[in-house]
């Protein structure tokens, strides 16, 4: 690497970055700084699996700059490569593109050596079937020249006569293809009828001859800040044929929600690249999970989405820009029918697309999801339902009433601004328990089921390597950290003097935890530093300080239940969360991961047509607490940065789990007797 008067470069999703000078390639600066993008032909132009996303502009979360000739021009490899097999738009060849100045570089998923695993599966979840677009097979009378008349007014007629389909309507399209249909199947089709917000506004969108075999097909989407994720479902069974997912390409404008905001309002065309880029994603999502099912996306019908109000403007191509400042004005809050063509989702071409109605500011149509999937509405003891992601959607209530708050975590429980930390993907660790004596660490990585003092372990593990640390394990080892007595009440780590524990190692002015030791190639020394830990109390406050105004608001402190939800909510031990502190006190048994709770509301309003109005209602009913006004979450905040918490007790916690009384401000030994063994 350069000097600090080389170019800067920086890598998206890893925030990895580093100076290097003028006529470095980029696959060669990803190398030198461990960045996870791929190349089989060692940088000769052949493989063409070190494509890159180089981004331009003014980037206020990096403090740089973009010009437009940060790069080397495209040179003849790329444009022999572009010729034959073709580049997508905007993308670079990572081993041809060298730097000229500074650059902000995005590794697309397919370009990664350990792909992302994105971790939204569909839930087990019994629904009711009654969705919105259905097969019905009928006979057509014939023509008959003593009393005229049209192909589609007869198959109109026969719709109503022997399905009550009294108002079901055609289009240009069903004539197109109604005439040979009719002959073909000896005047008996079979159609496929949308039929909108009731039975009364029936649209005819595809005809087939004779009695169809096979099926149509709606998408359930969770449009979410880093990731997007989609179930393929059958609409007569119900069945998910396939779940796929993918990284949110935005994330290169900005990791968080106000970055890319600030990225709308300071760029000229930023906001409406960010529709563009969201918008090619999905469709990449619906090819994606239409080959998984081995079925032709023109039979996808219909899809749900479900977002966070940034998201949710940005794929209609509305400037983010009012939720970005007080009030934090939605544009509409209102659910939305529209034609899948009308936001450049590829598809069957009378497909719709319905987007579940945000709550308010910015708790959207993703908290609306959690809130039809979860029904907090519904329950007879206080719920907390945490639906835990770069932007936290937060609600509590009961039959009674029911509150929510949106409370900005950060991506740091995803990996992002933590030293080791990396995305889930195999190789990551994810799970880790530390012994209360020794201070040794035992842990489990994505991609393989045996712990790392286990037989068998390195021999599993030799593909994908151990290269860093995914959010569920960030929790876990500091929460063990915290029940071995390595770091105290502030958060602070202790010296191998203080510990007793040899992988206690100065760092610069503070202590780090080793817990990998560097053994060879894929397995780089992972640490756990002060400034990680510093990371997540700041995002575990934001969480517990939104969760204690609700209470507040509620004039309620003793929690029934608490769920966790989200991708990565769904892999987060309830025990670790709750030592770390970032939920409030409750039974370790009455705290629950609901899977991508979002996903699966999608997934109801996708297959049960009733569940859109009953959501439509549900949200109207929701109070709206915003956390950036509210004096009192400032001071929720400071206290919830001690581990637990400064203030509130952990009675229900402390009769499961033993925290030792350690204290390492003072310079001094902690005294070892006072380290307890975990209950």
């Amino acid at each position: 690497m350069g000097n600090s008067a080389d170019p800067l470069v920086i890598f998206t999703p890893s925030g990895k970055r580093g100076h290097f000078p003028k006529g470095t390639a980029i696959l060669d600066a990803a190398r030198q700084l461990g960045v996870d993008l791929d190349s089989v032909c060692g940088g000769r132009g052949i493989c063409s699996k070190c494509q890159i996303n180089p981004s331009y502009g003014e980037f206020s979360k990096f403090g740089v700059t973009v010009n437009d000739n940060a790069l080397s021009e495209f040179n003849a490899v790329e444009e022999r490569y572009d010729s034959k097999r073709g580049l997508a738009k905007g993308r670079r060849l990572g081993c041809q593109a060298k730097v000229e100045g500074n650059v902000v570089i995005d590794v697309p998923p397919e370009s990664q050596v350990h792909k992302q695993v994105v971790r939204k599966r569909a839930e087990a979840r019994q629904i009711i079937m009654d969705p919105a677009t259905r097969l019905y097979y009928v006979e057509v009378a014939e023509p008959d020249m003593h009393e005229p008349s049209g192909d589609l007014e007869r198959l109109e007629n026969a719709l109503a006569e022997q399905w009550g389909l009294a108002h079901v309507k055609g289009d240009l399209r069903t004539v197109q293809m109604l005439q040979p249909a009719l002959r073909e199947g000896n005047w008996k089709v079979t159609c496929a009828v949308y039929h909108g917000n009731s039975l009364g506004e029936a649209r005819i969108m595809h005809v087939w001859p004779g009695f169809f075999e096979g099926s149509i097909y709606g998408l359930a989407i969770d449009l979410g800040s880093t990731t997007i994720a989609g179930h393929l479902c059958d609409l007569q069974s119900g069945e998910v044929l396939a779940s796929s997912g993918l990284m949110n390409p935005q994330i290169r404008f900005g990791e968080d929600l106000m970055s890319r905001v600030s990225y709308a309002m300071m760029n000229p065309g930023g906001a409406a690249d960010m529709t563009r880029v969201v918008r090619e994603a999905i469709n990449t999502l619906v090819n994606q999970a239409a080959a998984e099912a081995m079925i032709d996306p023109g039979f996808i019908m219909e899809t749900v989405i479900v977002a966070n109000p940034v998201m949710h403007h940005l794929l209609l191509g509305i400037d983010p820009v009012e939720l970005g400042q007080a009030p934090f004005a939605l544009a509409t809050a209102k659910s939305m029918t529209l034609w899948a063509s009308e936001i450049d989702i590829s598809m069957h071409p009378d497909a719709r697309i319905y987007i579940l109605p945000c709550i308010a500011g910015h708790v959207g149509a993703d908290a609306a999801a959690v809130a039809l999937s979860e029904a907090p509405n519904q329950s007879e003891e206080l719920t907390l339902v945490v639906d835990v992601g770069t932007n936290a959607e937060i609600l509590l209530g009961d039959h009674r009433r029911v509150l929510a708050c949106s409370s900005p975590t950060g991506p740091a429980f995803e990996g992002a601004q933590i030293s080791s930390g990396q995305r889930a993907a195999p190789g990551a660790i994810e799970r880790v328990e530390i012994d209360p004596d020794t201070g040794e660490p035992r842990f489990r990585v994505i991609g393989c089921h045996l712990w790392s003092d286990e037989p068998g372990f390195e021999a599993a593990t030799k593909i994908t390597g151990i290269n860093g640390i995914c959010g569920s394990g960030i929790i876990e080892v500091i929460a063990e950290m915290r029940m071995a007595g390595l770091i105290d009440r502030t958060g602070l780590i202790g010296s191998a003097e203080q510990t007793g524990c040899a992988r206690c190692v100065t760092d610069g002015r503070t202590n780090s935890y080793v817990l990998q030791e560097e053994n060879g190639p894929g397995r780089p020394r992972i640490m756990v530093t002060q400034g990680d830990v510093r990371a997540i109390q700041l995002a575990k406050s934001a969480l517990y300080a939104g969760a204690k105004l609700l209470m507040d608001q509620l004039g309620e402190y003793t929690l029934g239940r608490v769920v966790l939800a989200g991708a990565f909510g769904a892999h987060i031990s309830p025990k670790h969360a709750m030592v770390l502190g970032m939920i409030p006190d409750c039974e370790l048994d009455k705290v629950t991961s609901a899977g991508n709770a979002a996903g699966t509301g999608a997934r109801i309003a996708l297959l049960n047509s009733a569940s859109r109005r009953e959501v439509e209602t549900l949200v109207t009913n929701i109070q709206k607490v915003e956390t950036a006004i509210e004096p009192k979450f400032q001071e929720h905040f400071v206290a919830a940065n001690a581990i637990p918490h400064a203030v509130d007790e952990f009675p229900r916690l402390l009769r499961q789990v033993s925290l030792p009384d350690v204290s390492f401000n003072t310079g001094g030994r902690a005294d070892s007797k006072r380290r307890r063994r975990r209950a």
